[in-house]
């Protein structure tokens, strides 16, 4: 069960919220049908269902809407309703194991794999999205978990290993799928990592140079903060500052909306942010 401040911090969490989202809805013409659309909007309506039977609801139905017409609107929603619960589950197994990958990395591939894989989803239970992504979650862990590991030395409990048989020999149709979400997939990632070049290059040089070391070249950050010559806390909050401009800006761009990297605050989120995010590298 997701944190009771996860929760709040969902745009579902008001009404203003819920109709804000219904809007958008709306405003997605063709990448939403109307049918879908229709029950879309009754579900953010139903004062009957608590927030967590509304997010779920509602995720589900945009799942199946991109599993059929490979919306980026609607892809982009899903994202924004599930981003913040999906990172506490990241979180939590990485340090269940101790990893050291950083959790926004492991999220990004499991919005990726969400991305790649819509052809697997299933939405018969109003909870799917959830359900499959939490699976999601775990093997994308898992993997980070084995590819980190050297020569296989790291063990992996055996209750968490995945009990989803793997299909050696997918049929001549599934290769044709299988090849055709590759393509998309790249291209969707190209065209996210040049987003995000985009409003890198809009930061401060010491922003800049502060994710340069962290995230293209690995460096922890102590080492990180011993290059920059500030303190340690100082470094991380520069580095959760930058992170936190880049994600706003490209968040605005996938709405439509004119985007800016400005640092600005989301209500709710400035002492919790500054205490969640940098205990990481550390």
């Amino acid at each position: 069960m997701q944190s009771h401040d996860t929760l709040l911090a969902s745009p579902l969490a008001c009404a203003a919220g819920r109709e804000r989202l219904a809007a958008r809805v709306e405003g997605m013409g063709r990448e939403v049908p109307r049918p879908e659309r229709v029950r879309i909007l009754a579900l953010l309506r139903d004062e009957e269902r608590d927030l967590e039977a509304v997010r779920d609801a509602v995720s589900t139905r945009l799942m199946e809407v991109f599993k059929q017409t490979r919306g980026r609107g609607p892809f982009g929603l899903l994202y924004e309703l599930n981003a913040s619960h999906l990172l506490v589950q990241v979180t939590a197994r990485l340090r269940r194991y101790t990893s050291s990958a950083d959790p926004l990395d492991v999220l990004q591939e499991v919005f990726f794999n969400v991305h790649r894989y819509p052809h697997r989803f299933d939405s018969a239970r109003d909870d799917a999205f959830r359900v499959w992504s939490a699976m999601i979650v775990r093997n994308t862990v898992l993997k980070h978990l084995r590819s980190q590991s050297r020569g296989g030395r790291q063990e992996v409990p055996f209750e968490d290993l995945s009990d989803q048989p793997s299909d050696s020999h997918p049929s001549p149709m599934q290769d044709a799928i299988l090849a055709e979400d590759r393509e998309r997939c790249a291209e969707v990632y190209v065209t996210y990592l040049s987003l995000y070049m985009t409003f890198y290059r809009m930061l401060g040089a010491r922003e800049q140079r502060a994710l340069h070391l962290v995230e293209v070249e690995g460096r922890s950050y102590r080492e990180a903060a011993a290059e920059l010559e500030i303190r340690l806390e100082n470094l991380k909050m520069v580095i959760f500052r930058a992170r936190r401009k880049i994600h706003r800006a490209m968040r605005r761009t996938f709405e439509g909306l004119p985007h800016d990297c400005r640092p600005a605050r989301e209500p709710g989120s400035g002492t919790q942010a500054r205490t969640s995010e940098p205990e990481q590298r550390s």
